[in-house]
């Protein structure tokens, strides 16, 4: 099995260019099923996750052609509507395909979702909101059997609570619905801004009409799109982490800095110098770390995503933090580790309470998530001597050429087979 080897201690210094976003990449992705035209698409990042989306739109009969950054997408034939286990097992993304599906086939077969092991993310809202539009379902033997007997219909749905992948699944559900949908209380994150632009491109008829409610018009058909996605805020707030964790120098290119407002006020307040620009941010790592206190929220609140990311910077704080974990519970699987390395953090139900004045110690170490994945990496780049982390096909779910970019600013880091 493959390890990532850390020596650390090194400050990071130059430019990383960041990849798109593998998280708007997967609904535009399960989105294309409602074409029967071609789909250009551009800047999808190089990870598991989608590779993994487009063997589950090659099983359902699309034809795709992926190189280098690019992706052509012909759904012409495309008859199937099955997703099976075996794909959907290690990415929770795989449930998008339901809307689509119902769309364009008024039935389908969908196999409840697995991925990263953080919290229940419970499917019902997904399943409740379809009903709304006409859709009849039950669950057997982990396999959700949906249909629409009489096609998807347009309706007034609110969600009972902000959740990003039941937003999405719905927004590409009544892109094919009959008359008007209207959604209240959509997550809002830029992912899914990034999946309605894509959307109107195609010619579907999408609309914002106050900050978290979306008007939908349903299309019967869609029309051949060339679209570029945009960049992976949280790949960016992660190299921003170790821009400020190892006093470094850092380049972050390829963003819209404007989107990680919330990241870049935390490490400024936290002590870090950062510089703005139209496409790049500037960070100066400071030797001096302040605390600080966060919680976790949905956009343009601080993401969970970034979590892990931010308590191993805090370790090395001035003095105690407190961290409130508001999206997923189990979401401090990492704190086990870290704490082998030396820091000093207690949980006490969804809060997490941060000791400062960390040094951390090399140590073998083990994955269990994709963002919890890459904090130990974080914490081993700070230790001195030579760290080992364990299970990185984690890593490989969300990062593209992690260990290269970091190598590329100075950072010692080996791939092991």
């Amino acid at each position: 099995m493959q390890k990532l080897e850390v020596l650390g201690a090194n400050k990071l210094k130059g430019q990383i260019n960041i990849s798109g976003s593998k998280n708007a990449s997967l609904p535009i992705l399960a989105s294309s099923l409602l074409s029967n035209k071609k789909i250009y698409l551009n800047n999808l990042p190089r990870v598991k996750d989608i590779e993994t989306m487009i063997n589950l739109l090659k099983s359902l009969g699309s034809k795709i052609e992926f190189k280098k950054k690019k992706v052509i997408i012909d759904n012409s034939n495309q008859k199937k509507n099955f997703a099976s286990y075996n794909l959907v097992k290690t990415m929770r993304a795989g449930i998008l395909v339901l809307g689509p599906l119902l769309a364009k086939f008024g039935n389908a077969k969908v196999s409840l979702p697995g991925g990263c092991a953080i919290g229940t993310r419970p499917i019902d809202i997904h399943l409740k909101a379809l009903s709304k539009l006409g859709v009849k379902y039950k669950i057997i033997q982990g396999y959700v059997y949906a249909t629409a007997p009489k096609g998807l219909i347009g309706s007034k749905i609110n969600f009972p609570k902000i959740s990003v992948g039941a937003t999405e699944n719905l927004i590409i559900a009544a892109s094919f619905a009959k008359g008007t949908t209207i959604l209240n209380n959509c997550a809002i994150e830029p992912e899914i801004k990034d999946l309605v632009n894509f959307l109107v491109k195609t010619g579907c008829n999408i609309k914002w009409t106050s900050k978290r409610s979306l008007r939908i018009i349903g299309v019967n058909k869609i029309k051949e799109v060339y679209y570029s996605v945009m960049f992976d805020r949280i790949e960016a707030g992660t190299y921003l982490v170790a821009g400020a964790l190892t006093e470094g120098n850092l380049r972050i290119k390829n963003v819209i800095p404007k989107i990680i407002q919330t990241e870049i006020n935390i490490l400024k307040k936290i002590g870090s110098k950062i510089n703005v620009k139209k496409d790049e941010i500037h960070i100066v790592g400071n030797k001096k770390i302040k605390s600080i206190n966060i919680k976790t929220s949905p956009y343009p609140g601080f993401p969970t995503d970034l979590q892990a990311q931010i308590m191993v910077l805090l370790c090395k704080a001035n003095k105690k933090s407190l961290i409130k974990e508001d999206i997923f519970e189990n979401r401090f699987m990492h704190v086990g580790e870290l704490n082998r390395m030396g820091a000093q953090i207690s949980i006490n139900g969804n809060k997490a309470i941060v000791e400062g004045n960390i040094n951390f110690a090399a140590a073998e170490l083990m994955a269990t998530d994709l963002r919890a994945s890459v904090s130990l990496i974080l914490a081993a780049l700070t230790a001195k001597g030579k760290s080992v982390i364990n299970r990185i096909y984690h890593l490989d779910r969300g990062y593209e050429n992690l260990e290269k970019k970091l190598r590329m600013v100075g950072a010692k880091i080996r791939r092991v087979y």
